[in-house]
Parts: structure tokens; C-alpha cells; sequence
């Protein structure tokens, strides 16, 4: 057989759901990362991507980072060139709602298809280890005597540090609006921010920065969880008197216009990458939490949580 003639039978074959997901799973997947290199989102897209090609899901990754936003700028770019494309899938988690929430972007989530939830995580606030203040407590009463002194450096606006930010002043007394907040395209911007103290104090989830924090270089000052993290000796904010709880998660959609058999094989695709070793050690290295939801389950936690989180930010004075 004509090699021309094998590949339609088998593109074919392919459209007509006959194949096993091993041999459609043969072609290259693009991970669009919508953030700077350095983050959450692509630290979790690039793990994600390595465990799709030792399970055997995908015989090749490639990642295309596009950062700013809270995301947005990466989702338009991933809807507009992406639709009906089986092989793409796009890093997203709670981040990225707010920035919806905010931006008022003219893109949505609701374009693309919903795939996995992977991950939670709760996030850390962190001072320089150079910083004159030492503790929350000592970050609260110069916010209450001039909050703009205080500069909070995070993700994009909207970010969930953007959030508990905005949540610590209102439990304190501050205006939220009257917050300092300097949103960063990633992980690494922020982090160097941090590092060299260009902002008072910094916000990200734990494993973002961890080895600052066990180097010295950044002093832990609160975690945004109900109870302290395993392994992790930082006090919560409520431990500090602060009534404030709020956590993050990253999960992974598909382009716009795939076909319900197309959404399935990408959402087993993911699935089977899970179980991998290679997911697990970075589950273990990121002190991420299991979160994994898909299918229908995960696009109707999407919209509980875009109406969650739309609510907290406006009791918080955001929007």
C-alpha cells in the first residue's frame, strides 16, 4: 500500500472512532501556556506535558508561552487559532476566572472545551528576607497606616493573591480599594520583584516559591489555608486573627469546536498521563493536591466557581 493511501485510510479510521487512543494519541500535542515562563501554569503545563509522552498518550509536546492578563491574552490567542484543533490543550485554573472577572476580556472560557481539573494548591505570602517588617501583623498595621505603602506583588489581576489581598484589607479595615497591588505576567517576574525588594510583600502558591523560602531567601508569613499545610510549619491567616480562606487549582482545557469523541480521547489522554510517574514526582516536588475532575463534572465546577469567586471579589470591593 502507497504510504499517501495508508495515512487516509488511517486518518480515517481515526474519524470514525475505530482506532485505540495509543495510536490516535501519535500525534503532536500543543500546550498553549498562558503566563511567562517561570509560574504555576507552566510549571504544571510542562509536567503535565512530560507525563503525556511517558505514558505514551503523545508522542511529542511542544509549548508555546503566552503570558499576561490573568491568562486572557494567551486564551484569545489559543480560541482564535486553535478551533477544532484535536491536538491542542490550554493550561487554565482559578486564576484565570478572576482575570475574566476583572479584564472583561473579549474572549471566555465558555469558547473552549473543558477537559481536567489537575491540581489545588493554597497560596503563601513571603517577605524579603531583607524586608523591616517580619510578620503579617507587622504588614497590617503599616497597610492601616498608609495602604499604599504596602505593595502586594502577585500573578495578573485577578489572581487569587490579588483576591486574599484584597480579602485582608476588608477584614482589617483597609479599603480594598485602596490596595497596592503590582500584578506580574509570571512567576518569575514576580519572584524576582520579591528577591529584590520591589515589593513589600509577595503572594503565589507554595511551590512557586519553596526554595526561596528554604534557602532564606524569602521569609514565609502566612498561608491562605483553612489549617497549617502538611510538612510546612507557616501559620494561616486565620491563626493570625485574620478571617481569610481561599485556594487555587490549574486544570487543562481543549480548542474551540473539537468533536464529543475528539473532547473524550484529549480528556483520557490527560487521565492516563496522571498515573504516571513522572506526575507524581512533580505532585510531590510542587506540594500540589490532587484535584482531578473531568467531563461534566469539571465544566459545571467551572461555572460554580466563576460565580464563587465573582462573589467574593465583589464583597471584596474588586469589581
Amino acid at each position: 500500500m502507497r504510504r499517501d493511501t495508508f495515512l487516509k485510510s488511517l486518518a480515517a479510521l481515526a474519524a470514525a472512532g475505530a482506532l485505540p487512543l495509543d495510536v490516535l494519541a501519535a500525534a503532536n500535542i500543543k500546550m498553549m501556556i498562558p503566563a511567562n515562563p517561570g509560574g504555576g501554569w507552566d510549571t504544571t503545563g510542562r509536567a503535565l506535558g512530560k507525563a503525556l509522552q511517558e505514558s505514551g498518550a503523545a508522542s511529542s509536546v511542544t509549548f508555546d508561552n503566552k503570558g499576561g492578563a490573568a491568562g486572557a491574552i494567551g486564551l484569545a490567542q489559543f480560541v482564535n487559532a486553535s478551533k477544532g484543533d484535536p491536538n491542542a490543550m490550554m493550561v487554565m485554573g482559578a486564576v484565570m476566572l478572576g482575570g475574566i472577572i476583572t479584564g472583561k476580556p473579549p474572549v471566555t472560557l465558555s469558547q473552549a472545551t473543558p477537559l481536567a481539573r489537575l491540581t489545588s494548591e493554597y497560596n503563601v505570602f513571603v517577605l524579603p528576607a531583607t524586608s523591616p517588617l517580619k510578620t503579617m501583623k507587622d504588614v497590617v498595621e503599616q497597610m492601616k497606616k498608609d495602604p499604599g505603602s504596602v505593595k502586594w506583588g502577585g500573578g495578573s489581576r485577578g489572581a487569587t493573591e490579588h483576591i486574599a489581598a484584597a480579602m485582608i484589607a476588608r477584614e482589617v479595615g483597609v479599603d480594598p480599594a485602596k490596595i497596592n497591588y503590582v500584578p506580574f505576567r509570571g512567576g518569575g517576574e514576580a519572584t524576582a520583584a520579591i528577591l529584590g525588594g520591589n515589593v513589600t510583600v509577595g503572594g503565589s502558591g507554595y511551590s512557586e516559591f519553596a526554595q526561596y523560602i528554604e534557602s532564606g531567601k524569602m521569609r514565609p508569613i502566612a498561608v491562605t489555608s483553612a489549617t497549617r499545610l502538611k510538612g510546612i510549619d507557616v501559620p494561616t491567616l486565620k491563626e493570625q486573627g485574620i478571617n481569610v480562606e481561599i485556594g487555587n487549582w490549574r486544570g487543562v482545557y481543549g480548542a474551540p469546536g473539537i468533536t464529543p469523541d475528539q473532547r473524550k480521547a484529549l480528556t483520557d489522554m490527560v487521565l492516563k498521563a496522571l498515573k504516571t510517574k513522572s506526575w507524581a514526582e512533580a505532585m510531590e516536588k510542587n506540594a500540589w493536591t490532587p484535584a482531578v475532575m473531568a467531563g461534566k463534572e469539571f465544566e459545571e465546577f467551572v461555572d460554580r466557581e466563576f460565580a464563587s469567586l465573582r462573589a467574593t471579589m465583589v464583597k471584596a470591593g474588586m469589581v
